[in-house]
C-alpha cells in the first residue's frame, strides 16, 4: 500500500470504499447485506470501531469511520477477512442463481492475485480519505446517502435500506440496522 493511502491518524472521520473484485454486484440479496449489518456491528461492539456513515451499493460499500482502539486499517482487514467468509458460505447456502458463477469468478480471483486461499471477495485495500474539516465530513456524508439516488436505484435518500441516512433525518425514530454514531 503506497504511503498517500495509509490511515495517518484513526481517530480523524476516515471516508473509505471498499469495493467486490471486478465490482461484481454482489449486494442485491437482503441476506448479504445482513451479514455486513452483523459484521460492522461487531467491529462496534468488539474493535471499537465508530460507523459515522455508511452506504452498501450492489457492488461497493462506502464508510465514514474512526477507531479509537486500534488501527483502522486492522480492523478493515478482518472485516474484509471475516466478511469473505460469511458471503461466500451464503452464496453456497443459500438460493443464488448465481451461484456457480459467483464461485468461479471468486476462485479465479484468488488463484491469479495468489492473495487468498480459495475465495477473493474483496479488491486489496480501501483508499482512505481523511476529512479533517466540517466541510470535507459534510460533503461525504451527502455524498454517501445521494449514491443510491444517482445510481437511480431510488428517487430519494430515505428510501434506500442499506444506509445510515435515516439516523441523519430529523425526527425520524426507525434507525438504520448499523449502530451509526452521527456526526451531527
Amino acid at each position: 500500500m503506497s504511503e498517500k493511502y495509509k490511515v495517518i491518524d484513526s481517530t480523524v472521520p476516515t471516508f473509505i470504499t471498499i469495493t467486490i473484485v471486478d465490482w461484481v454486484d454482489l449486494f442485491v440479496r437482503p441476506n448479504y447485506c445482513t451479514i455486513l449489518d452483523e459484521s460492522l456491528n461487531y467491529c462496534i461492539k468488539e474493535k471499537g470501531l465508530s460507523v459515522h456513515a455508511y452506504v452498501y451499493m450492489t457492488s461497493h460499500i462506502h464508510l465514514i469511520v474512526t477507531a479509537f482502539d486500534g488501527e483502522l486499517q486492522n480492523v478493515i482487514r478482518d472485516f474484509k477477512k471475516f466478511t469473505s467468509k460469511k458471503l461466500i458460505e451464503a452464496i453456497k447456502e443459500h438460493p443464488e442463481s448465481r451461484r456457480e458463477w459467483l464461485l468461479r469468478k471468486f476462485s479465479f480471483e484468488a488463484q491469479k492475485t495468489g492473495r487468498a486461499k480459495n475465495y477473493k471477495v474483496w479488491q486489496d485495500g480501501f483508499h482512505p480519505v481523511i476529512l479533517d474539516t466540517l466541510e470535507k465530513v459534510e460533503q461525504r456524508v451527502n455524498y454517501i446517502h445521494y449514491n443510491p439516488v444517482e445510481a437511480e436505484i431510488v428517487f430519494y435518500e430515505r428510501d434506500y435500506v442499506n444506509s445510515s441516512y435515516r439516523n441523519y433525518e430529523e425526527d425520524n425514530t426507525i434507525f438504520c440496522n448499523v449502530n451509526v454514531e452521527s456526526l451531527w
